[in-house]
């Protein structure tokens, strides 16, 4: 130790993970932002990320090992980074895929970071990892709201306490509302397609019921409440996901 000065040893780790969005820093290099399996959204400066060498590696969707090293637990701290799992041109080359994979990258970067969701990593990466969904992505945006604390009772009525024939939900407190309860507010209230609360397939009725009822409470209680804008996705999204099923002559 020269001077008496004392050198801090670096703290680091490594992990798995998914990355969900790059930004520009300074000339050469890029803040990448990932979630990392136990220790979820994190964030970390890739030195000379701009390069050709790194450029295919640092897309949004790809699944790569990361190392991250600071002095300081609080400080953003440097990345190297590995790839594991190219997505991203596959990703490109089939526009629905792509929305699904720029979607669901939006919808993570919501989570406060360094807060382990290890539950929804797992989801995002079964919907990159197969065809477009429709119900899997509207559980996984159900799933989000109840990981950041805004989850939906579906449980039992509201009003009357049944646990049977559920069809709407409170737009207001986010608990359902059974059949017999819902007839004199049905205008008021989101229905509830039943393929949210047991197993069954969806129609496109039911898909365009469910996501209207999950962006509703995602735009209460975070796009709106944050004052950010709707994932432009979202809805080109959704007519995709719907109109497949869809007779041509019952499509908007």
């Amino acid at each position: 130790m020269r001077g008496g000065l004392h050198q801090s040893p670096l703290m680091e780790w490594t992990g798995e993970a998914l990355l969900i969005g790059v930004r520009r820093h300074g000339e050469t290099s890029l803040i990448a932002e990932a979630m990392v399996a136990g220790r979820g959204r994190s964030l970390g400066l890739v030195r000379g990320g701009r390069s050709p060498k790194l450029a295919a590696t640092l897309q949004p969707g790809n699944t790569v090992q990361l190392t991250w090293r600071a002095r300081l637990e609080d400080h953003l701290g440097i990345f190297t980074v590995e790839m594991l799992q190219a997505r991203a041109a596959a990703l490109i080359a089939d526009r629905k895929r792509l929305y699904l994979a720029q979607l669901v990258c939006e919808h993570l970067r919501l989570l406060p970071e360094r807060d382990p969701h290890d539950r929804l990593l797992g989801m995002a990466l079964s919907l990159l990892d197969h065809d477009p969904d429709g119900a899997t992505l509207a559980r996984f945006e159900l799933t989000l709201l109840d990981e950041l604390g805004f989850g939906l009772d579906l449980s039992s009525c509201a009003s009357t306490g049944v646990t049977e024939d559920l069809t709407h939900v409170s737009p207001r407190s986010g608990r359902a509302v059974s059949r017999a309860a819902a007839q004199p507010y049905l205008d008021r209230l989101l229905a509830l397609p039943s393929f949210l609360t047991a197993r069954g397939n969806a129609s496109p009725d039911d898909l365009r019921a469910a996501f209207r009822l999950t962006g509703h409470f995602l735009d209460m209680h975070l796009w709106s409440a944050r004052g950010i804008e709707h994932p432009p996705t979202r809805e080109p999204l959704i007519d995709m996901l719907t109109e497949d099923e869809t007779p041509p002559s019952e499509r908007r």
